[in-house]
């Protein structure tokens, strides 16, 4: 009962349904535990009700023993033997076993259980979620004593922690916390809004992490393939019946062939993979047994669905997510692409529909004028910027359903689909990162500080923000560390499917060096911050650990692995809560307050002084002439001036010029000489003789105001010690 109470803990109450359900004990598949078992099953379905004591059994089995045999039972719970015991079928009269006949043996028939044997069955067994229990049977030979076939079943009590209320609850609140962020920016709150959305966003790459482990290949424990489950809706495998109808004609109609494993379900049993045995070892045996596979299980074979020579299917790594969705294993890219499309579409439509509202509820004087001003301005920058985020938001998803339709090829149209929209997504991130750091490089050279032109920019900022805001400004690179990451992780999981330990080894050596990265550079934009994805890291980190343990790579008793499964789940369950409870707070808190942004220390990159309102400067006066003065702004200040380009692309003219160091040509002097950048870089065009205010009301003879240091810009220079330009995170030690 105690661990009956931590589970109601970490799945935020939602297993207390479970005890009103009428308790049952239930297994869909039997699967042969030794290589040349001559006793197998097609069908197995066995329901035992502890309420009346009575077991209902259908089977369809395939036997080549002939004569009488003992049954030599044995139940584990976790790895823990607690039942052993001999049955003979002769004592208890099953027809067709007493003696056992070769062929094929239909058996559908109610086996009453004794209320000694139903007293070994503990309470906990009918109420705790995922049960890991097994039960392993060994046909002995009475004359000889010899094992002639050895058969195991998984047992489920129909209680799990795959519930679609988890799933919607962490879908609203992950979305929740990227909109707050997007409306306290718009409100002008940028520090906060920053922090929100960098919580929103490692909250939702910590959901894909999750999901991502259930899509390897590793025979994890029942509770963690379901816990996994919980997040797959992050990597859009989410069933909708009348789409899959849809992806099935579309497969068909683009020349391939439809997978029908639940249409089958009422005469063979699909394994979600085998326990103990590895994948390979199940591809051993489907190669024996190839010769009994009909050509129409061909195409599922190729899909990784191993047709056993009994006629039953193994499901495991993205297969065994699919199935566990209820999703065809040949629509998954397609339900997985689809999910992403509409969550564009949608986004779109939302943010055109919330321009819309703002210009008639400013209109209508429901708002006040200035009122998320600046995005009613550069309301399209903003969609482009969002458009971005969303594509490295579905990245790490469309990477693995892409790569992995390489490796299914489910028809020629889906191909070609994968192909547009992996190398699309690739190119498009990897060309705004080079954006990015060509921007970052632009500002060392002119001002000494990356901090300068991409945070002072607003169209810059409001477009290529979400690859570097969540950084410190001289982190500005760390984007292409993360895309790399991304990509290496999916390569991985797409094609590592054959090789559960390749994929495990794969994935604890990215972990490792991904935590060792994010530690020693901190490359985030503040301690809590770097705290938050650090921690991300180390717990990805161990559960690759876990992963390597269940791949059986030591060779370690099945024990191990019950209790390792069960750590994985408890010490997730309990971090994702508290992941969950910090984002939620902090947007709450954000909201409450009447300046949010004092909540949060400014920046060591000093990124808030260089951030400009465009509502401040729709009026043109002498303050502004001089801040332009000092931004090196030629012709006063233009937003994207010489920094980015709405028409720019991949392949313009002008991405080939700016690249292109002989023609990058800035003012040197206040005087407006222009010189190249042969023999020295680029400089700021500001004199830091010359202060940016007037000093008492006094004014030369030139205009230009007094210096309170006379004609001797070292005083200035000795009291400051560095340009103010390099002042900031990177500059300032």
């Amino acid at each position: 009962m105690r661990f009956s109470s931590l589970g109601r803990i970490a799945l935020f109450s939602c297993l207390s349904a479970f005890v009103a359900a009428e308790p049952m004990l239930t297994s869909s598949s039997l699967n042969t535990c030794q290589d040349d078992s001559s006793f197998t099953a097609s069908l197995f379905n066995v329901v035992y009700t502890p309420n009346n004591n009575t077991a209902s059994v259908d089977i369809v089995a395939t036997s080549s023993v002939e004569g009488n045999v003992v049954f030599d039972v044995s139940i584990s719970a976790y790895g823990y033997q607690i039942i052993r015991q001999t049955v003979n079928p002769c004592e208890i009269d099953l027809a067709g076993l007493c003696p056992m006949t070769a062929g094929k043996i239909p058996l559908n028939f109610n086996l009453p259980v004794g209320d000694e044997a139903a007293s070994q069955i503990p309470g906990i067994a009918y109420t705790f979620p995922d049960l890991d229990a097994t039960v392993r049977v060994y046909l002995n030979m009475t004359d000889t004593g010899k094992s002639v076939a050895c058969v195991e079943a998984d047992i489920s009590n129909g209680k799990t922690v795959d519930l679609i209320g988890v799933k919607w609850a962490l879908a609203i609140i992950a979305g929740l916390a990227l909109v707050s962020s997007a409306i306290i920016n718009g409100l002008g709150h940028s520090n906060a809004a920053a922090h929100v959305a960098s919580g929103a966003l490692s909250l939702f790459g910590y959901f894909q992490a999750q999901a991502i482990i259930g899509l390897t290949a590793v025979q994890m424990p029942p509770v963690v393939r379901s816990w996994t489950q919980d997040f797959q809706w992050s990597m859009g495998i989410i069933k909708v019946s009348f789409m899959q109808d849809i992806f099935t004609w579309y497969q068909r109609a683009t020349g391939g062939t439809a997978a029908t494993l639940f249409d089958t379900l009422t005469t063979v049993s699909v394994q979600v993979e085998k326990r103990g045995v590895p994948v390979q070892a199940g591809m051993d045996l489907m190669r024996r047994g190839v010769a009994m596979v009909p050509r129409a299980a061909n195409t599922l074979l190729k899909r990784a669905n191993i047709q056993t020579g009994s006629g039953s299917y193994i499901v495991y790594g993205i297969q065994r997510v699919a199935f566990k969705a209820g999703i065809e294993t040949t629509n998954l890219f397609m339900t997985g692409l689809t999910f992403f499309c509409l969550f564009v579409i949608f986004t779109i439509m939302g943010v055109a529909a919330f321009k819309g509202w703002c210009e008639l509820a400013a209109k209508k004087k429901w708002i006040k004028s200035d009122t998320f001003l600046e995005f009613r301005n550069g309301w399209l920058t903003v969609l482009k910027g969002i458009l971005f985020r969303l594509t490295l938001i579905g990245y790490p998803q469309m990477t693995i359903l892409c790569l992995w339709e390489f490796t299914q090829v489910d028809s020629p149209a889906e191909v070609v689909l994968a192909v547009f929209f992996f190398f699309g997504m690739s190119a498009t991130l990897a060309w705004a990162a080079s954006k990015v750091i060509r921007i970052a490089r632009r500002s060392v050279a002119m001002h000494r500080n990356p901090a300068y032109i991409l945070f002072s920019d607003p169209q810059a900022l409001n477009k290529w923000g979400f690859l570097y805001i969540q950084f410190r400004a001289s982190a500005y690179y760390f984007i292409l560390p993360v895309l790399g990451y991304t990509l290496i992780k999916g390569m991985f999981i797409a094609f590592g499917q054959g090789s559960a330990t390749a994929q495990a080894v794969g994935l604890l050596i990215i972990e490792a060096g991904w935590l060792v990265a994010s530690s020693v550079m901190r490359p985030w934009m503040d301690k809590s911050t770097n705290t938050f994805n650090i921690s991300i890291a180390a717990i990805n980190f161990i559960n690759s650990v876990f992963l390597l343990i269940f791949s059986d790579v030591f060779s370690q008793p099945a024990l191990v692995n019950g209790v390792i499964g069960l750590i994985l789940f408890f010490l997730n369950a309990i971090f994702a809560l508290v992941l969950l409870l910090m984002v939620i707070v902090t947007t709450v808190i954000v909201f409450w307050r009447k300046n949010p942004d004092t909540r949060y220390q400014f920046m060591a990159d000093d990124r808030a002084s260089f951030m400009k309102s465009q509502s401040q400067l729709t009026g043109t006066t002498e303050l502004d002439a001089l801040a332009a003065t000092a931004r090196g702004d030629k012709g006063g200040y233009k937003p994207g001036l010489d920094l980015d380009d709405d028409n720019e692309s991949i392949s313009s003219e002008s991405m080939r010029r700016r690249t292109d160091t002989s023609m990058m040509n800035v003012p040197q002097n206040g005087s407006g000489s222009i010189r190249g950048s042969g023999s020295n870089p680029p400089r700021s065009p500001v004199d830091p003789s010359v202060p940016l205010f007037p000093a008492s009301g006094q004014y030369s003879n030139n205009n230009r105001p007094a210096s309170p240091y006379g004609n001797n810009p070292a005083a200035f220079r000795a009291q400051h010690n560095a340009s103010p330009w390099q002042r900031g995170a990177g500059y300032d030690h």
